[in-house]
């Protein structure tokens, strides 16, 4: 039974993976700009062109509906990320795989070239930690890319089955990495009595969501991640666009 259940989840996992002929592109940046811009441990968020992305960015409400995290450039001089993938579980792949694609690159403020190194390490660590596609209800929620669901519930449909660390999830990997050095991401405040401390007072504290509890626009949204625009990094000048008309 379970080799018919992994069979199935896995060609549910190709149907749900496989993209879409129309793509529009908007915010896509260059190979030359990502290179000139990336430093290892940034994180890009992907706006993806199938239908398991069409339901993610539903769900979440997000133009984003994937996280990869860049490692670096190889001896050859190439950069790749490190990535969860439905079908191929956690892979190291190149950078070039996202050409084309509306991207968004977040970086982590203030990280020591320490925890930077220990980030990585860790995600490079999970490579070949796959999805568990026996849990066909996990596979099952995208095929309705836009389900009838209320919106404070959207959330845990994306963290369903996703407590198992070796089932990784894009987003999932990325959390674990960050609170492995114990970076914040979106941490919940935590008041330490029932007095009346103001908000945000010396004696709050934050406390750290479940891993499996973040989807890719939470690294958007967090007050801790830099948006980095390499359009406008630099000695950008608005008046030197040449326009069609």
């Amino acid at each position: 039974m379970n080799t018919i259940l992994q069979q199935f989840g896995s060609y549910l996992a190709r149907f749900l993976t496989k993209p879409h002929r129309s793509y529009q592109q908007f915010s896509v940046l260059s190979q030359e700009q990502l290179y000139q811009t990336l430093q290892p441990a940034d994180l890009l968020l992907v706006e993806g062109n199938s239908r398991v992305s069409t339901a993610i960015k539903y769900l979440t409400q997000s133009t984003w509906s994937h996280v990869c995290m860049y490692t670096g450039v190889d001896e050859t001089g190439l950069g790749f990320v490190v990535e969860a993938d439905l079908v191929e579980g956690v892979i190291r792949a190149p950078l070039s795989k996202y050409e084309g694609y509306n991207l968004r690159i977040c970086r982590a403020a203030n990280l020591t070239e320490e925890d930077r190194a220990a980030t990585i390490d860790f995600a490079l660590q999970r490579i070949g930690y796959r999805y568990d596609t026996r849990n066909i209800l996990d596979l099952v929620r995208y095929l309705m890319p836009t389900p009838p669901v209320p919106s404070q519930f959207r959330r845990h449909l994306i963290a369903l089955g996703s407590g198992d660390p070796t089932r990784a999830i894009c987003s999932t990997l990325i959390a674990q990495a960050f609170q492995s050095i114990r970076y914040p991401i979106l941490p919940q405040l935590r008041r330490i009595d029932d007095g009346d401390i103001p908000a945000h007072s010396e004696e709050d504290l934050l406390e750290s969501r479940h891993f499996s509890h973040f989807t890719p626009r939470d690294f958007d949204l967090s007050p801790y991640f830099e948006i980095v625009k390499p359009t406008i990094k630099g000695d950008f000048d608005y008046k030197r666009i040449r326009w069609f008309n």
